[in-house]
């Protein structure tokens, strides 16, 4: 091998691996990342479904986590909270990792047949979040109630739900997670107010 050759094969190997790793980097787009930092709790849907609960209290009435979890998120699914999962495909991105805003789909069990739906308010690390949700105390709201994934697989399939400081209670088997992805439900991106259905099934 010549001089001239050896040293034309000595620089342009580290060309060729920067190259690599700039179209590893681009394979794919940013647009179709999904980031916990991206992510957030719509502020002002958030205030607006605490105050309808207050109202509600206020009037004696119930209050239920169907309502409150989609005034809250701006996912506008109708029904009792274990139908939640299966209604959102092909109208919501859902998924196995907790984001700001998504909305926690609990399956139904024996103790509680009908399921149960909280909207996360904050990632606090990959395996604990933080949650508002209603009714799961009767007739009042949760607010920034602390989750543990429990899951063998670290698939959030498995959480526990902080009823009390520092006590956690017994396991609970969740679906996953439903993004308000405005890009699959039109319908979400103009809504300004959230839809308020008083009668609605319970959790």
């Amino acid at each position: 091998m010549s001089v001239k050759h050896a040293l034309s094969t000595k620089i342009s190997i580290p060309f060729l691996c920067l190259g690599l790793l700039f179209a590893a980097g681009c394979a794919q787009s940013p647009s179709g990342l999904r980031t916990l930092s991206s992510a957030n709790i719509n502020p002002e849907l958030h205030a607006m479904a605490i105050r309808e609960v207050r109202t509600l209290q206020s009037q004696g009435r119930r209050v239920w986590c169907v309502p409150f979890a989609r005034n809250a998120s701006g996912v506008n699914i109708r029904g009792n909270a274990n139908t939640w999962w299966s209604q959102a495909k092909g109208q919501y991105t859902r998924g196995k990792e907790p984001t700001a805003g998504a909305v926690m789909a609990f399956k139904g069990t024996n103790r509680n047949p009908m399921g149960h739906v909280a909207v996360v308010s904050k990632v606090v690390s990959p395996r604990e979040v933080l949650v508002d949700h209603a009714n799961w105390e009767r007739n009042k709201i949760s607010l920034q109630m602390s989750v543990i994934d429990v899951s063998p697989r670290n698939d959030w399939s498995n959480v526990r739900l902080e009823s009390q400081v520092g006590s956690y209670g017994r396991p609970y088997p969740v679906n996953g997670f439903i993004y308000p992805d405005n890009n699959l439900h039109p319908v979400a991106r103009d809504a300004s107010k959230p839809v308020f259905a008083l009668m609605d099934n319970r959790s």
